[in-house]
Parts: C-alpha cells; structure tokens; sequence
C-alpha cells in the first residue's frame, strides 16, 4: 500500500506518563508497520505541543508531532502512569478525547489510560480494565462501567482498555491480529521474541 494512503495509529506521550505502557506497545507497533509495510499501517507518538516529555521514572522520549500538525489517525493509544492523575480534571484534555472520539474509529488505553477515559464518560456502560491498584478508582469515576480485574485487555469494539504497563504488549499484539491477522501478530511476537515466562518469585 503506498504511503500516503497508509492508515495511522498515534500513540500520545505526555508529562509523567509510565514508560512501558508508551514504549511497550511502541515495541510491537513500529515492528510490525516497519516489518510489514504492505499491510498498510504507520504509527508516530505525538505531545501536546510536539516537545519531549519526560516519562514517570526519568526517561525523555521525544514526539514526531504536535497535537496542531498530526495527521488525521485510526487508532489513538493514550497510556497511563502518573501524568494522568491531573489530566481527570483536565477539561481541556477530557473535552479533546470527547472530540475525538467523533473522528477516530479506536480508542485504545493503557494502564490508567483508562480512567481517563473514564472521567471523559468514553466507557460509560461498557466493559473495561486498569491497573490492579486502580481498579476501584475506574469504578469510582463511572459506576456504570462493567469492570474486568482479571483480563489483560478487553475488546469491547471502538473501544480497548489493558491492564497495567506490560500487559500493553498483550493489548499491542491483539491490535495487530485485529488489524491485519493473527499469523502476522504471531510473526510479530517472534520477531520481537517476545514469550513472557516470568522467573520463580
């Protein structure tokens, strides 16, 4: 597929947000739209302003765009971490996310991303899921909201929420299935050699 009519996801970065739930999913789907051009995908990060910003444990990653030049997208991944404790009463932010949730066919969420989506009233009446440690607090902001503690992500159609940080990667690997198939987000997975057995604790 030419270039120019490659369709987008746009990962947002902003002020303390948790490394991993950026970067992970950042992992899988720049592979995969590097790796696998023709299946028709590109993704960038984006800030607010187009600056860097610095992550919630000290890394700086820079944005390929500002929210005034980004180009039209399909898919908005917005992470969570700690930069999203204020953006719940952030009406400005919150008013943008109701905005695009007009012109953007996905909305996606890591981590605590979820509760911001929340307070913006995206999952009222839906099911959903956050980081362990903020299960309650998803609750809190909309009784309404069917919560899952026990899954790693939840596909509830134009809207997908994960679990916390590392289970963004999981939440990334389904994108790709959804997207294009799931022998392409196996092929993915591999090539990121990534087959999480975790050490005896």
């Amino acid at each position: 597929m030419a270039n120019n009519s490659a369709r987008r996801l746009g990962i947002l970065l902003f002020p303390d947000v948790e490394e991993l739930d950026a970067i992970g999913p950042w992992e899988v789907l720049s592979h995969w739209t590097r790796a696998y051009p023709d299946d028709g995908w590109k993704v960038f990060c984006f800030s607010a302003d187009g600056e860097p910003v610095t992550c919630a444990k000290g890394l700086t990653v820079a944005a390929h765009r500002s929210l005034t030049d980004m180009p039209s997208i399909d898919v908005l991944l917005h992470p969570g971490g700690r930069g999203t404790r204020p953006q719940l009463t952030d009406e400005k932010h919150l008013e943008w996310l109701r905005s695009r949730r007009r012109s953007i066919p996905l909305l996606t969420s890591v981590c605590t991303g979820s509760l911001v989506f929340a307070a913006a009233g995206l999952l009222r009446g839906r099911p959903a899921t956050t980081h362990w440690a903020s299960l309650d607090r998803l609750a809190e902001l909309d009784p309404t909201i069917d919560v899952r503690p026990d899954d790693r992500f939840v596909d509830d159609g134009d809207v997908v929420t994960s679990a916390g940080i590392s289970a963004g990667i999981d939440m990334a690997l389904h994108l790709v299935a959804r997207l294009s198939s799931a022998e392409r987000a196996r092929q993915v997975r591999r090539d990121i050699q990534y087959d999480p057995q975790p050490p005896s604790l």
